[in-house]
């Protein structure tokens, strides 16, 4: 087997189509109107923006880090990809704008992968703290997670992107939509996406 060949087997097909999406709309930023999530506009009817939103970032620092992670996440993924990509790519993004729609009316607008990226972090974290719970390595990840919440509350409001300079000074971190990426990690965990199917026995 070839190393393109091989390389082609292994790479998240799917996320690298969304990772390709959101680069056309970076260099498409006209686009970001029709595009982002905002509240008047879904109010008005215009639904696809709670999935659409999520493809626009604002700039590239914004685009790399949450894109990048995006990337990341599929090779970490794996084999899991195929049953967990319909979640990914159609489900997650809806389900995370609706819980800022109904439960965080003061965020306007929202934009970026990056509560995606957090579902998925936390996801792989917890699958590999069940695995075994002595390893101190999915505890710092779920640290790190916590401590990140923390930094966006204290620092992203009111300041762009907090750590991640916006392009856009008026838009700050929306902790709620990362709040809500907790719990569809914790969902994950509980229906038991990502396991493989049991073996039946053999009699």
């Amino acid at each position: 087997m070839s190393a393109l060949s091989w390389t082609a087997r292994k790479l998240p097909w799917g996320f690298v189509l969304v990772a390709f999406g959101a680069l056309v709309i970076q260099f498409h930023t006209g686009w970001r109107t029709s595009l982002l999530y905002d509240r008047t506009a879904i109010v008005d009817g215009q639904w696809w923006r709670l999935w659409s939103g999520h493809l626009v970032h604002f700039g590239w620092p914004h685009f790399g880090a949450d894109v990048g992670l995006f990337l990341i996440m599929g090779f970490i993924l794996g084999p899991h990809q195929s049953r967990l990509l319909p979640v990914v790519l159609l489900v997650l993004p809806v389900v995370i704008s609706a819980a800022g729609y109904f439960f965080a009316p003061s965020m306007s607008r929202y934009g970026g992968l990056s509560a995606v990226d957090l579902t998925l972090l936390l996801f792989v974290a917890g699958q590999g703290w069940q695995h075994n719970w002595k390893d101190w390595f999915w505890p710092a990840v779920l640290a790190i997670y916590v401590g990140e919440i923390v930094l966006e509350s204290t620092l992203g409001h009111g300041q762009g992107g907090g750590m991640i300079r916006f392009d856009d000074p008026a838009i700050h971190v929306a902790t709620s939509a990362h709040l809500a990426a907790a719990a569809c990690a914790l969902l994950m965990l509980g229906v038991g996406l990502g396991k493989k199917p049991a073996r039946p026995a053999v009699a």
